[in-house]
């Protein structure tokens, strides 16, 4: 199935990437885009991506045969009432928000549920808005589906062949399934580690925890960085599954903590083994929820110029370093340079080059 005019509402990381996606693989496709500011209107005009640079109304997006709301999730739900009298019956109505629930409910309220997919890319990256975007953003990555049992499947599918031109596995479940699933693996995990962090920074009366924590702490609480604003969105649409998700956390939690209290050494072990075991055995990915990090570690002697002859080194053969810095708690981590750049392809061309001379930690 094919799109001639494509609508977005919302042109921040994840719609302006998928605009972009769609203009690198189809580039005769017309369009269009609406965003907060005009300043990010012209920057994809400027680009090629969308046509128009100053703001559109509403009625201008009635002739799309495909429009996607990529604003977070409670303002997804609102453009949906805004556009239901605007848009053909023809134009197929989609999102990207992280919860399916809400805007799947609201859909069918408003009687859109014939023309209305679910959609949540399965993709991100610490920075956010246009700027950012990417068209390479979505290879690779799991883009989840969900429609109603009244939605035609042959439109359904024709969704999902544009998905996968995008470089994206489509994945189709229902949106109970998705609430339930993203909960337990994206919403959940932020909420621990934004708790935890929470819970060092009141114990840290002089700063210390801070000054030696260790990768550990840093790796298990990077989500914790994330938007505010977009977790408090997301808490609030999926509200029950987390809660749901959150008990049984406790449950599994308590478990441990009784393990121990007990003094049941081969319990602990076993709890520790099978989280190990089923993390080890968990897909790699280059794109996921979470965005990914290509760091490494180097072993340097602490003498003037060191970390200077090492980005020479990979400034010479064109590569470029995101982040470099000494690792001052190496407890859980060998190697005194953590280095991390852009990609993997960075990443593996940096540590090639970096092995004749250096020590490298992975």
């Amino acid at each position: 199935m094919s799109y001639h005019k494509i609508g977005f509402i919302g042109l921040g990381l994840i719609g302006g990437s998928i605009a972009k996606a769609i203009k690198q693989t189809a580039p005769d496709t017309q369009i269009i885009g609406l965003a907060s500011g005009r300043a990010t209107l012209e920057a994809a005009c400027a680009e090629g991506t969308i046509e128009n640079d100053d703001v559109l109304p509403l009625e201008e997006f009635a002739s799309c045969d495909l429009l996607f709301l990529c604003s977070p999730v409670k303002i997804n739900a609102e453009y949906l009432k805004k556009l239901k009298p605007l848009l053909s019956s023809d134009c197929l109505l989609t999102d990207v928000g992280s919860v399916k629930g809400d805007i799947t409910r609201e859909a069918a309220a408003l009687g859109l549920s014939s023309r209305f997919i679910g959609g949540h890319p399965m993709a991100g990256a610490e920075s956010s808005g246009y700027a950012n975007a990417s068209a390479a953003l979505l290879e690779n990555a799991y883009y989840i589906l969900t429609a109603s049992p009244d939605f035609s499947s042959e439109k359904l599918e024709g969704f999902a062949d544009l998905i996968s031109s995008l470089g994206a596995m489509p994945l189709i479940m229902t949106p109970d399934k998705h609430d339930f699933i993203t909960a337990c693996i994206s919403h959940l995990p932020h909420i621990i580690a934004a708790s935890l962090v929470n819970f060092v920074c009141g114990a840290d009366e002089d700063a210390s925890m801070k000054t030696i924590a260790a990768g550990g702490f840093r790796d298990i609480t990077r989500i914790a960085s994330s938007n505010p604003v977009m977790w408090q969105h997301i808490c609030a649409a999926n509200k029950d599954e987390i809660l749901h998700a959150g008990r049984l956390f406790q449950e599994s939690m308590q478990t441990f903590l009784a393990a121990m209290e007990n003094g049941d050494d081969a319990d602990v072990r076993r709890l520790f083994q099978s989280a190990k075991d089923y993390r080890d055995d968990l897909p790699i990915r280059k794109n996921g929820v979470l965005p990914s990090v290509y760091e490494f570690y180097i072993d340097v002697r602490d003498e003037a110029g060191g970390i200077a002859t090492v980005a020479s080194k990979l400034a010479a053969a064109g590569l470029s370093i995101r982040n470099i810095g000494i690792v001052h708690n190496r407890e859980y981590e060998r190697g005194v340079l953590r280095i991390e750049m852009y990609d993997e392809t960075s990443k593996e061309a940096a540590v090639a080059l970096l092995s004749a001379d250096y020590t490298v930690h992975q």
